[in-house]
């Protein structure tokens, strides 16, 4: 089988002999409070702030504390193998980087620093449709490497159809609609320094690139700006929507279409009905429904739902390898990361993404392989205790 995602850890202890170190911590729960030392209030709040008091973020990583791994013993895993099947497409490992916008605020290289590392470890990129760089550069620094585009539905039409088909010519494979967000959630720790990026034109690169966004305009973006932003502000989600509507992105869309946001199995039903490929259970870590069911708590009952019908992924309060493993075992086909690669990409860049994606991937293969699982598919709930709360 060859190289396994484990041995970088023995590429640390080998480097180690000549003095080197490596430049971020691996305890990738640590990258946070870096993160707050190194960087401007304004941008580290609005990465790792939540909605409300921040009891959803931190439901989401108390439920996956609560379930604990009961390995075994005696089983053969010397070679394995973490590849999985997502949405049509053969992933070297079950894991992509969730869609998280305005990367500008974190670091210059932005989105396309991301990208580049999620393509050189194999892993797809979700590029967030308020992203700070236009998709057909991100799609450029990618290569032919798998990319996924995220949607906030706006409210003209014209400029969603426009995205779409931006996407689609530029190489973006799945669809990832995010429903949760109609409206923002009540974020005290933006809004106590009154710190939204997009006022400020940032995280706008699509619509101020995208020439049905530029039509709803009196005067070029250039000329105007702040009419521009103001105009991105009126469309940038439509509360209205309901399910009837989904037909819109099945007619302008032909590859797999994803819904996040996903908590309650009626809600599953409903997508699959729809005709939708995949949801991801998600409560956007914690930053938009105070007060929220924890996302790996709502996971088993999506799972037991349409778990036959749908791809089931998962993301929201991931920070470690085991993490990966407990979603894996909860039935979520694959797991996305946000915010420990925005840390990493704030602490070092494109090669502080990479460290992390590495960390992640191989602390994952170890974690499955002493847990007495060669492969992601032989693991499920009966690999799991839940700790009373």
């Amino acid at each position: 089988m060859g190289k396994h995602w484990a041995d970088f850890q023995y590429e640390i202890y080998l480097n180690g002999m000549t003095g080197a170190v490596p430049r971020l911590p691996t305890d990738l729960t640590r990258l946070e409070e870096l993160t707050e030392q190194r960087l401007g209030p304004g941008p580290v709040g609005y990465v790792a702030g939540s909605a409300g008091d921040g009891s959803t973020a931190r439901a989401n990583r108390a439920a996956l504390r609560r379930r604990r791994i009961v390995p075994r013993m005696l089983r053969d895993v010397h070679e394995r193998d973490l590849s999985v099947e997502v949405l049509g497409r053969s992933l070297p490992a079950p894991l992509a980087l969730a869609p998280v916008g305005v990367l500008s605020i974190v670091h210059p290289d932005a989105e396309c620093a991301a990208a580049r590392a999620a393509a050189a470890q194999g892993v797809p990129f979700t590029l967030s449709s308020v992203s700070s760089t236009p998709l057909e550069q991100v799609a450029e620094a990618m290569g032919d490497a798998e990319r996924w585009f995220q949607l906030y539905w706006p409210k003209d039409q014209e400029v969603a159809r426009s995205f779409l088909g931006r996407a689609k010519a530029a190489g973006f494979t799945a669809l990832v609609v995010t429903l949760d967000t109609p409206m923002l959630g009540w974020r005290p720790r933006d809004l106590d320094r009154a710190y939204l990026p997009f006022l400020h034109a940032m995280g706008t690169a699509n619509h101020f690139s995208d020439p049905a966004f530029r039509a709803g305009l009196a005067k070029p973006v250039q000329e105007d700006p702040d009419a521009a932003v103001t105009h991105f502000l009126g469309m940038f989600a439509e509360p209205a929507r309901t399910w009837p509507d989904l037909a819109f992105l099945r007619e302008n869309w032909d590859g797999p279409i994803v819904l996040k946001g996903i908590l309650h199995p009626d809600d599953a039903r409903a997508a699959a009905d729809a005709g939708m490929d995949g949801v991801v259970v998600s409560n956007h870590g914690g930053r938009q429904t105070a007060g929220s069911v924890a996302a790996a708590d709502a996971l088993p009952r999506v799972v037991q739902a349409v778990g036959d019908r749908l791809t089931v992924l998962f993301d929201s309060g991931v920070r470690t390898g085991d993490d990966i493993v407990k979603a894996l075992a909860l039935g979520a086909r694959a797991v996305l990361v946000g915010r420990p690669y925005v840390y990493g990409l704030g602490l070092d860049g494109q090669a502080g993404v990479e460290h992390v994606i590495r960390c992640l991937l191989a602390e994952l293969d170890l974690t499955l392989a002493l847990s007495g699982h060669a492969t992601p598919a032989t693991i499920g709930p009966a690999d799991l205790i839940e700790e009373s709360a």
